[in-house]
């Protein structure tokens, strides 16, 4: 087995981190969020000759799914997760690109596959756990690779911040929740990626993040 590597490819207009997890020796790996801008994470994929062999999830909202299924099927790979509580935000992406001013720009989600707490999904032989962290939006969930100590965590937590819950499905109390009782468990030496800006450690936002302490 080959080091986890990840590379950032930020996307649309909103910085998304589309991210692309991948084996440093066969070069296998998946695409996490591709919120749009397929062309360029595409591009990213070829200039690194990376395989990819499905493309997950971490929830619904335009941002993180809005090119998915463009990727599947210029991939021809599957679709995985979110949790199934996110299936109503999935369903209505063009709707949620007609509010934001990007009418055509994307098209509705339908995932091969939905997630449910306590599964594991993995390429090659990195494995990751499903972590069900609604709050940000209901059906969100956080992948964590017990070995390497890591986890994309999507907009769950951000360095020195937290998701916004103020949208639709958004509940503070849960998000608050999902991260002091799933996430800051795992331990303070796990690295983490989230949905936009840099990433961190838990530890660091456990001790100074003023959302959590």
């Amino acid at each position: 087995m080959g080091q986890l590597n990840a590379g950032i490819v930020p996307v649309t207009p909103f910085q998304q981190n589309c991210t692309i997890l991948f084996d440093g020796d066969d070069k296998t790996g998946v695409v996490v969020d591709p919120g749009g801008d397929v062309e360029q994470i595409l591009a990213a994929i070829r200039d690194n000759g990376i395989t990819i062999t499905a493309i997950w999830l971490t929830h619904g909202h335009i941002d993180h799914a809005g090119g998915a299924m463009e990727l599947k099927e210029a991939l021809g790979v599957d679709i995985v997760g979110p949790h199934e509580d996110d299936r109503l935000l999935l369903d209505n992406l063009e709707a949620q690109a007609q509010r934001f001013g990007l009418p055509g720009a994307v098209r509705n989600c339908v995932p091969d596959r939905f997630l449910t707490e306590g599964e594991t999904v993995s390429f090659g032989d990195h494995k990751f756990e499903v972590l069900h962290c609604p709050g940000h939006a209901p059906g969100h969930v956080v992948y964590y690779n017990r070995d390497a100590k890591f986890a994309h965590v999507g907009d769950v937590l951000f360095h020195g911040s937290i998701g916004r819950t103020d949208l639709p499905g958004g509940d503070h109390g849960a998000l608050i929740h999902s991260i002091k009782e799933k996430l800051l468990p795992l331990g303070d030496d796990v690295g983490f990626i989230c949905g936009h800006g840099p990433g961190g450690r838990f530890g660091e936002e456990r001790r100074s993040n003023p959302f959590l302490v």
